[in-house]
């Protein structure tokens, strides 16, 4: 029975993704920039599949039918999902088609199907085909002695049926387009063609002598969940690199296919694939629109949003005239850091940078999530191991997509001579900690920056996090027993400041949401998170909301709690800011906060309680991961939380809000897309930076 009191997890995310594509849609959006929102959408729905749906399969296949808090059962859930997302993909498709190409093409760039080729382009093409594409196609036909070929995931392929014209006899054989050149080729200046469309006209060339009667692209997503066993694991490194080569071949769950597709290879792609006809979605534009993201590389600043460019911390620019090293403005007060307004490369890569080079530095640790590719981190820490420092590393194996890029990290630094370690047996380690140790002749000082986000530079440039870097006695205590914890074998202890999942978190978030309660009217909730999807917390909110305590939440994809629902939440308000970064950081503030479980984390400056740190309000945050909350306390730095927070729930912007009926209304102006809270966040710190603040 369904339990209309709580919204689903996998509604809830497909509403997330609905609002990303209305950001494609949005006439005060620069054009390419409205393209790479049909690219993100698109790509969001890939990993919905890959994981989420992939997940409810694995239930059923288990015998697991068991409904969720919102009381829906996996079949349930799989059977509202396949009606929702026809609906998605039908504006994913309408947006391109009908919207962007049209603008796009208005605005001299042409995205043309082989058919509008002229004669001279197709002479540039078949010189492309000739040298750059033919050499690489590998055509794999069916028969009784070559079985159907395995389709790896998310790979385009062509299908194709063949006749022989003397015997008469019918073959079918797959072809995957190779990714070894870009997926939308040029035939003239600012003229692109999908290059599945450039392989389909020379598909004689293939299949020399016989007739090609038919061909269609089609795209498969499987699941790509790794399955550990890690209390049997001898070597956790050994174990993922196993499962991510068997992930390669792990169950189908989605088939996409053009609307005009045969019937005959329909029939055979779902058989062999082993899928149901509810797992195929059909398209009118073509599949995997994560191409546009193509689009950014033209020169084209009028169809691209203005540059903002990251400001140095107001300090650390002050410092930079004498050469002040880092450690000295953090010794003299902690700085609170909010990117990508203010710089990552400037403030937490140079801290790490300069770490690896002084010589009064005799320890660096750190958790590490997601590094990205060639990461500034990596290098210090390597430089500083490889001068005689005591690095150690916690690198999470099991951070999903980037496993194998965690992999090759690992054993670099383990090269290198840092001491790394892979997390602890059932939980994985998303905590954004750095404990550096360095002698600053007086005393041994612990400097140590707890933050929101991953320690990646590129996507500290587009994704909002923030970060503290301090070297407050108790919170450099606090991070040196939780790492000793994390790579050790001691017991955790009762943290001083921070507030630390899975031990302690969850009962403290609720704590201080009942205690807030307590004060009726006169309280005040402010929840800034990627999404709250915790049933503990949700039952904590709406008690509270029956207080008449308010409750204001800035949720960006996932959001379970119904807001402003007579009876139930009428006192919660739920808005989604969506924008040109990704809204990351976690951000709690509690109006009367004190004291939690006897860690003082508020001072005699001010009632109010101000957290940030790595964890969502959800079950796997709380329960199944190790995650960091640090309070922020000096007056400058509150103030900054609550001008950003301001911003964000500002009456005239424009966001979304999620309404009594459970339908996100955009809100704001309806013409522009500003004001928008992210531009003004990013001006208000460009005058923060100049007058030196924080």
């Amino acid at each position: 029975m369904l339990d209309e009191r709580f919204l689903n997890r996998e509604l809830s995310w497909l509403g997330f993704n609905d609002r990303v594509l209305q950001l494609a849609r949005e006439p005060g959006i620069p054009l390419l920039e409205r393209a790479k929102f049909c690219a993100i959408a698109s790509t969001n729905l890939d990993e919905f599949f890959q994981v989420r749906v992939a997940a409810l399969h694995d239930q059923i296949a288990a015998g697991i039918e068991r409904p969720t808090w919102d009381g829906r059962t996996p079949s349930q859930q799989l059977a509202a999902i396949a009606h929702r997302v026809p609906d998605f993909v039908d504006r994913l498709d309408d947006t391109f088609l009908d919207e962007l190409r049209p603008e796009l093409a208005a605005h001299d760039i042409e995205i043309i199907d082989y058919a509008d080729t002229t004669d001279e382009e197709r002479g540039v093409l078949d010189e492309l085909f000739e040298e750059r594409v033919f050499p690489v196609l590998t055509p794999l036909a069916v028969d009784p002695g070559h079985p159907f070929p395995y389709i790896s995931d998310l790979a385009l392929s062509l299908a194709v049926h063949v006749a022989d014209p003397e015997t008469g006899d019918r073959r079918f054989a797959r072809l995957k387009v190779p990714n070894v050149f870009p997926r939308l080729v040029t035939t003239s200046l600012a003229r692109l063609l999908p290059v599945e469309q450039l392989i389909a006209a020379n598909l004689d060339r293939l299949f020399v002598g016989m007739v090609v009667e038919e061909w269609a692209p089609f795209r498969v997503s499987r699941n790509a969940d790794l399955t550990l066993e890690e209390d049997e694991a001898d070597d956790l490194l050994e174990a993922v690199e196993m499962e991510l080569r068997r992930r390669r071949f792990k169950q189908a769950v989605r088939l996409e296919v053009p609307h005009g597709i045969g019937t005959e290879i329909l029939e055979l792609l779902v058989r062999e694939l082993e899928l149901q006809h509810s797992d195929v979605t059909y398209h009118r534009a073509p599949l995997d629109l994560s191409c546009l993201w193509q689009l950014l590389e033209f020169d084209r600043p009028d169809l691209k949003d203005d540059v903002w460019t990251p400001v140095v911390p107001g300090r650390i620019a002050a410092a930079d005239d004498s050469d002040r090293p880092i450690f000295d403005v953090i010794r003299h007060r902690a700085m609170l850091v909010h990117h990508p307004y203010e710089s990552f490369a400037a403030s937490v890569e140079e801290f790490i940078a300069q770490a690896a080079d002084d010589p009064r530095v005799q320890s660096i640790k750190m958790t590490l999530y997601r590094a990205g590719g060639d990461s500034a981190v990596i290098r210090s820490l390597i430089r500083a191991a490889e001068r005689g420092v005591q690095v150690a590393v916690l690198v999470e194996l099991k951070a999903r997509f980037d496993e194998a890029t965690n992999v090759q990290w690992a054993k670099q630094l383990e090269r290198a001579g840092v001491h790394v370690v892979y997390g602890m047996v059932g939980l994985k380690t998303h905590s954004k900690v750095v404990l550096v140790v360095r002698d600053d002749g007086d005393r041994l000082r612990r400097y140590c920056h707890v933050g929101t986000g991953n320690y990646n530079g590129k996507t500290a440039r587009i994704y909002e996090d923030l970060g503290i870097l301090t070297c407050d006695l108790d919170i450099g205590a606090d991070a040196a027993q939780l790492f000793n914890h994390l790579t050790g074998y001691s017991r955790s202890e009762d943290y001083r400041q921070l507030l630390v999942a899975p031990r302690d978190l969850r009962r403290q978030i609720v704590d201080l949401i009942e205690h807030e309660a307590s004060f009726g009217p006169e309280g005040h909730i402010t929840l800034k998170c990627n999404s709250i999807a915790d049933q503990g917390i949700a039952e904590a909110l709406y008690a509270a909301s029956a207080a008449g305590t308010r409750i204001d939440a800035v949720v960006r994809g996932i959001c379970c709690v119904r807001a402003g629902v007579p009876g139930l939440s009428e006192n919660i308000r739920v808005r989604s800011i969506l924008g040109r970064y990704l809204e990351h950081s976690r951000i709690y503030r509690f109006a009367h906060g004190n004291v939690v479980h006897g860690a003082r984390i508020a001072d005699a400056e001010t009632d109010a309680v101000y957290l940030i740190g790595s964890a969502d309000l959800m079950p796997r945050n709380l329960n199944r991961r190790v995650e960091v909350i640090v309070p922020i306390e000096h007056p400058r730095h509150t103030a900054w939380l609550d001008q950003a927070l301001d911003f964000a729930l500002a009456d005239d912007v424009v966001a979304w809000e999620l309404q009594p009926d459970d339908q996100w209304a955009r809100i704001g102006p309806t013409n522009a897309f500003e004001p928008h809270p992210q531009e003004r966040l990013y001006r208000w710190a460009a005058e923060q930076q100049l007058a030196g603040r924080h």
